[in-house]
């Protein structure tokens, strides 16, 4: 919002908004990695220009369609989040105040909800409960000023506010998104240690997959990684089967909201066909995948199977990709590091172009051979390298001129 000031009534800010055209401040966190994944994403599908990737987070500058389309169509992000204002806070006071000067009526009708979360590093106000407390009161402050009003009973729709605090300077933000964008609505269950689906659509992305050779996971668990393949190849976008927060919002108009998922549905090409298969060990895996495919709409161009990993024919062309199991306790990191050696001499003579997370600092020992490339990623708080393996895959001829 560039921090100006607005004093149109609650009623009125909508149409405010909507006559004004004022660009929105946006932000989007995402896993470290995936920033410049993400920075991609936004200028080459939303076509904007000024993104600027930073540790954890991506900003750009749009209105209210660029914010529809962001959290609709973005694989790699986890929220999307409107930036309010940004000030010095060493002190109470200071928050206070930074967080009272803010347009909160812009956004927050008289009966909406706005809880308040938040995180601070290496600053002088370093009480998570403590700051809740003062951006609430601020919050509630401005409110009551512009609607006349003491007691909100925060009845209608959720405005989730979010505030960070770092090197005593705060930022302040309004969520749009509710739950993360890497909840896409087709996985309600998932196996004991489930890869988020922005690091999996991450993986197919960095080895530029589009459904122009076959596809293989022989450890597919709930089978994250070949559905978001196939979304990636078919182009349907991971918002369509859920909600976001500020499509309830009463300051935007719902009409650009369904206009972005008409746009979305117009790209998607659900009849295209691509030869993607998911393989695990556990028959509870494969059909957890199979339920799974199907709530995603994928199911036709998606086959999973009972396999044994370290045991398939890897003579075929294509790309592997794999998330085998970590072992985090000592006993299962054992199991997990003799599975790479089997898996690698699996492998070892294969054509195939291969993508395989870890996050054992031994795993190219343990699987016989250093990756061509490394790409360090984080699968929630974990710390993993993608290791890829393409230089000994044939190459496409050329065609003939």
């Amino acid at each position: 919002r560039n921090n100006i000031e607005i004093t149109a009534p609650a009623s009125e800010a909508g149409a405010f908004l909507e006559e004004a055209k004022m660009e929105l401040t946006m932000c989007c966190p995402t896993l470290f990695g995936l920033e410049g994944i993400v920075a991609d994403e936004l200028r080459f599908g939303g076509r904007l220009t000024d993104v600027r990737a930073e540790n954890g987070r991506v900003f750009f500058e749009g209105d209210e369609s660029t914010l529809a389309w962001a959290n609709i169509n973005l694989r790699c992000a986890e929220r999307v989040l409107i930036r309010l204002g940004v000030f010095r806070a060493k002190t109470f006071d200071q928050l206070f105040e930074g967080v009272k000067a803010l347009p909160w009526e812009e956004f927050i009708p008289a009966d909406g909800a706005f809880p308040v979360k938040g995180h601070s590093l290496d600053s002088a106000l370093h009480s998570i409960p403590d700051c809740q407390k003062i951006v609430k009161k601020a919050v509630v402050s401005r409110l009551s000023q512009k609607y006349g009003q003491g007691w909100f009973e925060e009845s209608g729709a959720k405005y989730q506010i979010q505030f960070a605090i770092m090197h005593d300077t705060a930022e302040i933000y309004l969520d749009t998104s509710g739950a993360g964008l890497h909840k896409r609505g087709y996985r309600a269950n998932s196996n004991a240690a489930p890869l988020r689906e922005t690091l999996a659509a991450a993986m197919v992305k960095l080895a530029r997959w589009r459904g122009r050779e076959p596809f293989l996971d022989p450890f597919c668990g709930s089978g994250t990684i070949a559905i978001e393949a196939a979304m990636i190849a078919q182009r349907r976008a991971p918002g369509l089967l859920r909600r976001f927060d500020a499509e309830k919002w009463s300051c935007f108009d719902k009409k650009v909201w369904q206009q972005a998922r008409e746009d979305a549905l117009c790209m998607a090409d659900a009849a295209a066909r691509f030869d993607i298969v998911g393989s695990d060990i556990d028959p509870e895996c494969v059909k957890l995948s199979i339920s799974n495919a199907h709530k995603a709409g994928v199911a036709g161009t998606v086959f999973f199977e009972q396999a044994d990993a370290t045991k398939r024919d890897y003579s075929g062309g294509g790309i592997l990709f794999a998330n085998p199991p970590y072992g985090e306790r000592l006993l299962e990191k054992r199991e997990a590091e003799a599975l790479y050696t089997a898996l690698g001499r699996a492998t070892k003579n294969s054509p195939m172009k291969q993508y395989i997370l870890s996050s054992d600092p031994l795993f190219e020992r343990c699987y016989g051979r250093p990756a061509d490339k490394r790409r360090k990623l984080y699968n929630g708080m974990i710390k993993c390298e993608l290791h890829m393996y393409f230089k000994n895959a044939p190459r496409k001829p050329r065609p003939q001129v």
